[in-house]
């Protein structure tokens, strides 16, 4: 069973607002597009019991973001002449 994920998104005066529930995949999906950085409130019910924690606190998906923006940044130079 995959988990469902919020996170908090800044808003454009200033504040936050929460999005969610997401899918697991699209959670994923936001850390390698770099949506979902590790300074980003997360939460889920199942795998943070509800409480609400900077990405980075979760080893697992800190991990993760830091591979996908490692590969991204490994792919910028390429094909320019």
């Amino acid at each position: 069973m995959s988990a469902d994920w919020y996170f908090m998104k800044k808003s454009f005066f200033g504040g936050s607002k929460t999005v969610g529930p997401i899918a697991e995949s699209d959670f994923v999906k936001k850390i390698q597009k770099g949506e979902i950085a590790p300074e980003t409130m997360v939460s889920s019910t199942s795998k943070t019991h509800g409480h609400w924690l900077h990405l980075r606190e979760i080893r697992s998906a800190e991990q993760y973001w830091r591979k996908s923006q490692s590969n991204s940044n490994s792919t910028k130079g390429k094909g320019a002449s």
